[in-house]
C-alpha cells in the first residue's frame, strides 16, 4: 500500500493480513517499509525523527537500501507461497522525493529490479483529514505543504505505469475502505490464477 501520511495504510494493510489468514488465504506476512529494525532502517528513523540531517539524494538512497535488505527474504517468500502485504513500497519513496523536487526518473533508478508488486492500493486523503488524526506532525513530512505535493506526485502516471493500482478514498468507514480493497485482492488474485493456468 502506498499513500498519503495519516490515510490509515496501516490499519488497512494490517486488516487486510488478518483477513487473509482468517480465511485461510495461506501463509501472509505484513511487512512494513522503512524497516527502522535494520542498520539502515535506524539511520532513516533519526532522520524521520529529525534527529538526523541528510541531503535529499542521501535519504533517498537509504530508503531504497532499505528495501533492497528485505529484497532476498522477499523473493524467499513468495517463492514459498507466502502472500506479502507492505505498509509502503518503492512507489512512496520516489513520490516523496519527487516532491521535494528531485528528478522523478533519477528517483525510481535506485528501485529498478525490485520484486514488484501484484497491486498497489494507493489510500488518499485532504491535507486537511489527514492533519486532524492522532500523531500528525510528528514526522518530517508531516505538513500540509508536503502533503499536498506528495498528493500530486502520486498521480503522476509514470508511476503508476505497468502496476495494477487502486486509488481508494481514505477518509471513508474503515470497514468500507477494508471491503474496497477485498473485493480488489479477490478480482487481482482471480487474475493471477487465470494468467498462470
Amino acid at each position: 500500500m502506498s499513500c498519503l501520511d495519516r490515510s490509515g495504510k496501516s490499519t488497512q494493510s494490517k486488516k487486510l493480513e488478518a483477513h487473509l489468514q482468517k480465511v485461510g488465504y495461506g501463509k501472509v506476512k505484513w511487512m512494513c517499509f522503512p524497516n527502522r529494525k535494520t542498520a539502515i532502517g535506524t539511520a532513516i528513523d533519526l532522520y524521520l525523527r529529525r534527529q538526523l540531517e541528510l541531503p535529499d539524494e542521501a535519504v533517498h538512497r537509504l530508503f531504497s537500501a532499505n528495501r533492497w535488505e528485505m529484497a532476498k527474504s522477499i523473493v524467499e517468500d513468495l517463492k514459498a507461497g507466502t502472500t506479502i502485504i507492505c505498509d509502503r513500497y518503492a512507489f512512496s519513496g520516489v513520490a516523496y522525493s519527487a516532491a521535494k523536487g528531485l528528478d522523478f526518473t533519477w528517483c525510481q533508478s535506485p528501485d529498478r529490479g525490485l520484486p514488484c508488486p501484484d497491486g498497489i492500493f494507493f489510500l488518499y486523503i485532504d491535507e486537511k483529514v489527514g492533519a486532524s488524526r492522532a500523531n500528525f506532525g510528528d514526522e518530517r513530512y508531516e505538513n500540509a505543504e508536503m502533503q499536498a505535493e506528495v498528493r500530486n506526485q502520486f498521480k503522476d502516471p509514470r508511476l503508476r505505469a505497468h502496476v495494477n493500482w487502486h486509488d481508494v478514498d481514505g477518509a471513508r468507514d474503515k470497514e468500507v475502505i477494508h471491503a474496497e480493497i477485498l473485493a480488489a485482492v479477490q478480482k487481482c488474485k482471480a487474475s493471477l490464477r487465470s494468467r498462470r493456468s
